[in-house]
């Protein structure tokens, strides 16, 4: 996700980058400039003369569905927006659309008929030499999955021809992938890289996929699955997505031994399957979904509840986590339903799906959400995206019209807010953060909780007339029925404030999916050094 064009270079903020690339690893800047100097002279399709390998069909356990993407008119819907097949590189809908084609998980849906998925292949492979974006590393990880799934299940209703075809394209895929792992990315993309070398490994007894793949997986769930559970990236929706994909490795190796230690990597695996699965637990609302934080959107990744099952259906148990680590926690009461974040916006070398929320949190009320994020529209470089990733997209403070974190261009975070101070007691959580050092002032927010009302103190350090705005987004289904001076009263709680020198409400737009928006109202509440606000459940 890092660009540096030359040409550029003169008219750039230099600063911003500094602040940006000086918190990735030696090895990340290595693995980019390697990676942008190559694959200007890679071949699109370099695996197509590697030696043919007959793959070997895999026993499965069910495995969550995916969701139906292609539609009876030949048309795809991804991301809620559907459109006829053009071809393989299409990105007028943008990029994640042009991948999600790509990653062709519609090969799994429960209704497509096995000449018509193995039409898809076929045209994949046929066009194979006019396709970039499908031979991004990326897309081969979650691709080869799919296929292997596919041919798994299907293989008695597959002709000889077709299943040759596809082993050599498949096993080049994988050799692509073996080649370009995304070091330069890291995260979840590299993560994905080694579930599927994994699946590659199996399903042809190759022993380079395989031992390539236990070792990245030993390293990065190490590294990247936090002590309390969580994924380091810190969104709920990637969290359940690299789940999902765990959950489907262990199946894979569970039902088929084929590597001496085989089970050595299947008890590390379910291990920390236990440790996200109970994170996931903690973090998951009352009625079955997730917050929407950090690039977190609903329908993309399965539904906990499905995972769960899945889970249990592979004989893996846990317990429910104590958020920690993750910085974010929760509390609930009878009447609340409450997760604040406290923590660092997530590892300093990839900060991609973090956003200026620090201190930000959501709320439910008798079990109906209140206070909500404005979660995550799009991934396009536009100014929406930046909206969306920017402090006055989110329930917390912005200082003199600035973010606490400077995010920019589309995944790129420059200076960032770090934790100074936490005090955690019984029901009260005090914490502050430097994102605003250069305007001279920390922030400092409490959350003093109880039954029926929650308490959430700001404070500029030093007070020295540092001037503030608090953002409030209530969910779209919430009705305003009074503001005042002192007070916001809706249909389901009520907002008392004291500090404020300023109210106002203001239209805007929130997310709970892809590429929809839906009107909402935010509260607006300007302030100098100090403010307070109560929300008060109504009583019946």
């Amino acid at each position: 996700m890092l660009k540096l064009n030359c040409q550029y270079i003169p008219n750039m903020n230099l600063l911003l980058y500094y602040h940006t690339l000086r918190h990735l690893k030696i090895k990340q800047i290595y693995f980019q400039i390697r990676h942008r100097l190559c694959r200007t002279r890679k071949k699109r399709t370099p695996g197509l003369s590697v030696q043919q390998k007959t793959g070997t069909p895999l026993l499965l356990s069910q495995w969550i569905t995916k969701n139906r993407s292609l539609l009876p008119d030949c048309t795809f819907l991804f991301l809620n927006i559907k459109a006829p097949f053009i071809d393989w590189n299409n990105e007028q809908y943008g990029k994640l659309w042009t991948y999600n084609l790509n990653y062709m998980d519609y090969l799994l849906q429960p209704d497509i008929p096995v000449d018509e998925a193995s039409g898809w292949i076929n045209k994949f492979i046929d066009e194979s030499s006019d396709n970039r974006t499908g031979w991004e590393a990326y897309p081969i990880a979650l691709r080869g999955i799919n296929w292997i799934k596919f041919i798994s299940v299907n293989h008695l209703l597959i002709s000889h021809a077709d299943l040759i075809k596809w082993n050599a394209s498949l096993y080049a895929q994988y050799w692509q992938l073996y080649h370009n792992l995304e070091f330069h990315l890291q995260g979840n993309h590299l993560l994905e890289d080694a579930y599927s070398l994994l699946w590659g490994g199996l399903y042809f007894r190759e022993d380079k996929f395989y031992e390539k793949a236990i070792w990245l997986l030993a390293k990065e769930l190490n590294e990247q699955i936090l002590p309390d559970g969580a994924h380091y990236e810190l969104s709920p929706m990637y969290h359940t997505i690299l789940s999902d994909r765990l959950l489907d490795c262990i199946n894979a190796l569970k039902h088929n031994p084929r590597f001496e230690g085989q089970e050595f990597v299947l008890s590390f695996l379910i291990e920390k399957a236990q440790l996200m699965v109970g994170w996931l637990d903690a973090i998951t609302y009352k009625d079955g979904t997730i917050p929407l934080l950090n690039d977190a959107a609903y329908n993309i990744a399965p539904a906990p509840q499905k995972l769960f099952v899945y889970a249990r259906l592979l004989g893996i148990s846990w317990t429910v986590r104590t958020l920690k680590e993750s910085g974010y926690r929760k509390f609930i009461t009878n009447t609340f339903e409450m997760i604040l974040d406290v923590g660092n916006i997530g590892p300093d070398y990839i900060p991609g799906h973090a956003h200026a929320d620090t201190f930000n949190y959501e709320l439910r009320i008798d079990g109906k959400p209140f206070i909500i994020d404005s979660g995550i529209s799009t991934y396009e470089k536009n100014v929406r995206r930046q909206y969306e990733r920017e402090t006055q997209a989110h329930n917390t403070v912005r200082v003199a019209g600035q973010s606490s974190s400077n995010v920019w261009g589309g995944f790129r975070v420059a200076q960032r807010a770090k934790i100074t101070y936490l005090k955690e007691e019984r029901n009260s959580i005090t914490a502050r953060h430097n994102g605003f050092r250069q305007l001279g002032v920390e922030h400092q927010r409490q959350f003093n909780m109880k039954n029926r009302e929650i308490t959430i103190e700001d404070q500029l350090i030093p007070a020295k007339g540092a001037k503030g705005i608090n953002y409030i987004h209530l969910h779209p289904d919430v009705t305003i029925l009074s503001v005042n001076t002192d007070s916001v009263k809706t249909d389901r709680g009520t907002i008392s404030f004291s500090g404020a020198d300023k109210v106002w409400i203001e239209s805007c737009e929130i997310a709970f999916e892809y590429n929809i928006l839906i009107p909402t109202k935010k509260i607006c509440l300007a302030f100098i050094n100090q403010m307070q606000y109560t929300i008060r459940h109504n009583i019946q």
